[in-house]
């Protein structure tokens, strides 16, 4: 917990080295305050108690760091505390977010490095984020046999995780773009053989007037 969740990490805050400062959780956080309750307070002390809660919000506006922040007072105060498992994207300490298709409407220079599996980031490479997405799933898997469990991420993570099913060495941006809420489902047996069952499934969405997929339009 203590290395997961008990820093926050700057970029724009560089130490000689170029990597992102770390700075105490503790000593920087500034937590948001709850709206649309009588008295506002301390986005924590609105959901202390609930058995379950939806964090959302857009891109950038602190959902993780809080969440990090909640495992963090947990573990200092309860005998038992939720954990932050991270099956983040490769650019996870990117201060921006920009989705795919938009680099590549811009024709970014970031967009091209992507397909040729040339954009390491500092903090990791592709071969570390590989081999961290696979550590992190396959420990679920474990940790759950017999179950159906959903793991909720983005679109590198994805790719990392079924080229490694496949045994494909494909470049970070993946062999495949999976489209917005897609399902990729994945059998996984106790002898440890894994089957891709789905890819890109959206049918859920049709009926919804939402987009189906970047190359599917509206249905």
């Amino acid at each position: 917990v203590e290395k997961e969740c008990g820093w926050i990490e700057l970029k724009a805050l560089r130490i000689s080295s170029g990597k992102a400062g770390r700075y105490p959780i503790s000593e920087l956080y500034i937590e948001p305050m709850a709206r649309g309750r009588e008295e506002a307070g301390p986005l924590s002390d609105a959901v202390a108690g609930l058995l379950s809660c939806v964090v959302e919000g857009d891109a950038g506006s602190g959902k993780s760091t809080f969440l990090k922040k909640l495992a963090w007072d947990y573990s200092l105060t309860a005998t038992r505390f939720p954990i932050l498992i991270r099956v983040a994207e490769f650019d996870r300490f990117s201060p921006d977010y920009i989705p795919t298709e938009e680099l590549k409407a811009a024709n970014d220079p970031r967009y091209h490095a992507m397909l040729a599996g040339e954009w390491d980031t500092d903090e990791e490479s592709s071969t570390e984020f590989r081999a961290r997405v696979v550590s992190t799933v396959e420990s679920l898997i474990d940790a759950h046999p017999g179950q159906c469990i959903a793991v909720v991420c983005h679109g590198g993570v994805i790719n990392s995780y079924l080229s490694h099913v496949l045994g494909l060495v494909t470049p970070r941006g993946g062999f495949f773009y999976p489209n917005y809420t897609s399902i990729n489902r994945v059998a996984a047996a106790r002898g440890g053989e894994r089957t891709i069952v789905t890819v890109n499934e959206t049918s859920h969405l049709r009926g919804t007037r939402l987009p189906m997929g970047l190359f599917q339009g509206d249905r």
